[in-house]
């Protein structure tokens, strides 16, 4: 870190979808690839996107209900390029290997029992999701099954955290947004119809090192990494 910049402060939480819903999905390939590129963008500080100070990264869901997965720490990713990244991916997170569940109450406890565990508490808090949004429990009604969302092990680690779901869709998207109950926690959805634009021609140009990239990481910007206030849904 050189003299004069800030040390990070962002905690960075990835948690990727590995549900047969997700996996099945044409745009499934496509958030593998994505998040390669935006994991590098923000490890390297390219485009004033921000540095974090740590980062973990694990699946959404299991093959039995409340099954906590590895997280994978910082040290995983950086100091590799975007093809390595891409590569690390795909392995941590194989399509051939779907998990029946998507359990996110497990993931959003384990994240605050890291976040504790590390002394991170009062940190900012990004968690982003690359899923569908679909709850994948059984016994669930669909039409009950954004209300048994629990956000409350997040409510108290950070006065600014954020979930960001990315690859859903409009419908879900509004769901997570309007029914699933929250104080603090603020929520960002993205459709995979706009995700999927990230590597359209005018936004990564090609023939332009990654690091001249400034459309990609605007959009970035705009697009994901957008703040957004808190709106309490009880």
């Amino acid at each position: 870190m050189g003299a004069g910049k800030p040390k990070p402060r962002l905690v960075m939480v990835v948690g990727f979808d590995l549900s047969a819903s997700f996996v099945r999905r044409s745009e499934f390939d496509d958030s593998l690839e994505f998040l390669a590129h935006y994991l590098y963008a923000h490890l390297n500080g390219l485009g004033n996107l921000t540095v974090p100070h740590s980062l973990f990264i694990g699946s959404v869901g299991g093959y039995r209900p409340n099954e906590p997965k590895t997280f994978f720490p910082i040290q995983t990713f950086r100091d590799k390029s975007i093809s390595e990244l891409h590569e690390k991916l795909k392995q941590l997170f194989p399509k051939d290997q779907p998990n029946p569940f998507t359990d996110y109450n497990v993931f959003f406890e384990q994240v605050a029992e890291t976040v504790k565990s590390k002394k991170l508490m009062l940190k900012p808090i990004s968690i982003i999701m690359i899923s569908d949004g679909k709850p994948g429990l059984p016994g669930t009604s669909r039409e009950k099954a954004y209300s048994t969302i629990v956000l409350a092990p997040l409510e108290r680690l950070a006065r600014n955290i954020t979930i960001r779901l990315l690859y859903t869709s409009a419908t879900v998207g509004s769901n997570w947004r309007k029914k699933v109950k929250r104080r603090r926690v603020k929520i960002w959805t993205q459709d995979a119809a706009v995700m999927v634009g990230w590597k359209d021609p005018a936004v990564l140009i090609p023939q332009r090192s990654f690091e001249q990239q400034t459309k990609f990481f605007d959009w970035i910007a705009d697009n994901v990494d957008f703040g957004v206030r808190a709106v309490r849904v009880d």
